[in-house]
């Protein structure tokens, strides 16, 4: 897993318009809340996005950016079905590589597992966590983090 205080490792991916996202872009302009998660569609993933949607302004001060191996086409379904306000990237080809070099792709299971990397402007890791499938995460830390900067 990609530690704290380590450079941010850069990456450029498509959103779920299939544009292309690269971390730098980002990051120059505000701190991004980096999540790796699953599937879209599945049961905690859905759980986790929605209540970081129903809780937006909290994290007002950075830019959230969701990662999945999901195909930008499922994405788009995905987001405006859920009323999404954050970009979801897709990670897909090749598969889960920017996973892989965050240190959360699960490889017997070919999805990421549940990480959370917040990146300051100058693209220092912030903060990291990773959490197993089936284990949702505790959104609590994430705005402990975000104060912090």
């Amino acid at each position: 897993m990609v530690e704290v205080g380590a450079k941010a490792p850069e990456f450029t991916l498509k959103d779920y318009n299939n544009q292309l996202v690269s971390l730098s872009s980002v990051y120059s302009e505000k701190p991004v809340l980096l999540v790796f998660y699953p599937f879209a569609f599945s049961g905690i993933c859905t759980g986790e996005l929605c209540q970081l949607r129903d809780d937006f302004s909290a994290f007002g001060n950075v830019r959230v950016l969701g990662v999945s191996v999901d195909t930008p086409f499922s994405l788009k379904v995905w987001a405006e079905q859920e009323g999404y306000q954050f970009p979801l990237l897709s990670d897909f080809w090749p598969h889960g590589a920017v996973a892989q070099q965050y240190g959360v792709f699960n490889e017997k299971a070919g999805m990421a597992n549940r990480g959370t990397f917040l990146i300051d402007t100058t693209g220092t890791v912030r903060f990291a966590e990773v959490n197993q499938p089936g284990e949702a995460r505790d959104q609590e830390s994430w705005k402990k983090a975000i104060a912090g900067l």
